[in-house]
């Protein structure tokens, strides 16, 4: 009789976990609420996006960025979002540095307690030919989109190995799956992200810790102002400008936003955003060849040939809209995410 009712009891608590797993699996907002999530790149963009998003559901928010007047006017714009003003921590840091990312974890810490999830969105992207991109700007890509990366899941790791709990979402790129023409620098800084996210999840998985590889294509965030240019600059600008605005090539942040809260409550491997990541990524897997032969044939039909200069110069520079609505259109993007304006 014994035997017979602690294995009743063993079923029913199994059965009892099941539902409770299952119910949070129908909706992602149970386990996030009173969940503390540090955003990186969380003052505009997509990670203002993505504060928002944790935010509605209840999430403790850290907003990470170099800039604390931007900063501020995020915190602005959640509290507007009817999220309480207490449950938003900014810290202005510059995270390509390791000892402010472990500033940035124990101000979060020393706040709200612990760290539940870090999502790592900060980043920058170089446009134009490689032949043009100075070696800095390798160095520059490498450090705001791999090496921020890398510190703050550093200073974040031993508290989650000890509670054998966490979780990560890593902001990748398609760009760190296949070759894009002109963002060298950006794909070649992505690629090591990816590579660094897959490895993390195959190594802390069994630890209680999950990572999540996150591979948008183009998205409407209103970034491109902030976007590094060199080459042929107007013509250059104008290609990467319309790709990443335009709604039939870009994906909505907002869309993007709730599909990666989703799979970072669901504890999702990887998530590719938009049809066309997702089959480029499984098309390069089993034809790369292909997929460059169309990179090469993309740079000798469509993309701006080499010349102008080596200079760097940000879109805020070089923006010129060649109509009115294209100049409204813009305005809409860069506003309703926090960009600097165009």
């Amino acid at each position: 009789m014994k035997t017979k009712s602690a294995l009743l009891c063993a079923g029913a608590a199994v059965a009892a976990f099941t539902a409770a797993r299952a119910a949070t699996r129908g909706n992602p907002a149970k386990w996030i609420a009173g969940k503390v999530v540090v955003i990186t790149g969380g003052s505009r963009g997509l990670g203002l996006a993505l504060a928002e998003e944790f935010g509605r559901y209840g999430a403790r928010l850290v907003l990470a960025a170099r800039d604390s007047s931007e900063l501020e006017k995020a915190k602005r714009r959640l509290v507007a979002c009817r999220i309480a003003p207490e449950e938003v921590l900014t810290v202005a840091c510059d995270l390509i540095h390791a000892d402010e990312a472990e500033r940035l974890i124990r101000e979060a810490s020393r706040h709200f307690g612990r760290v539940d999830v870090l999502v790592n969105s900060a980043g920058v992207i170089h446009v134009g030919p490689v032949e043009q991109q100075s070696l800095e700007m390798f160095q520059e890509a490498m450090n705001s989109n791999f090496f921020s990366m890398l510190y703050t899941t550093h200073a974040v790791l031993p508290q989650m190995l000890e509670r054998r709990s966490g979780r990560i979402a890593n902001i990748c790129s398609i760009g760190g799956k296949i070759p894009v023409p002109h963002l060298a620098p950006y794909v070649a800084s992505k690629f090591a992200a990816v590579g660094f996210s897959e490895t993390l999840h195959a190594e802390l998985r069994p630890k209680g810790i999950r990572v999540t590889t996150v591979n948008p294509g183009l998205m409407r965030t209103g970034s491109y102002p902030n976007a590094i240019v060199v080459g042929r600059k107007n013509e250059e600008y104008r290609w990467f400008r319309i790709a990443a605005s335009v709604p039939a090539i870009a994906h909505s942040a907002r869309y993007a936003a709730r599909k990666i809260f989703r799979a970072v409550c669901l504890e999702r491997t990887e998530v590719e955003i938009g049809l066309e990541a997702w089959l480029a990524a499984r098309v390069h897997g089993v034809a790369p060849g292909l997929v460059q032969s169309l990179g090469g044939l993309a740079e000798s039909i469509i993309l701006p040939a080499p010349g102008g200069d080596t200079v760097p110069v940000k879109g805020t520079d070089l923006i010129s809209f060649p109509t009115s609505l294209w100049k409204r259109w813009s305005d809409v993007l860069t506003r309703r995410f926090n960009q600097p304006p165009a």
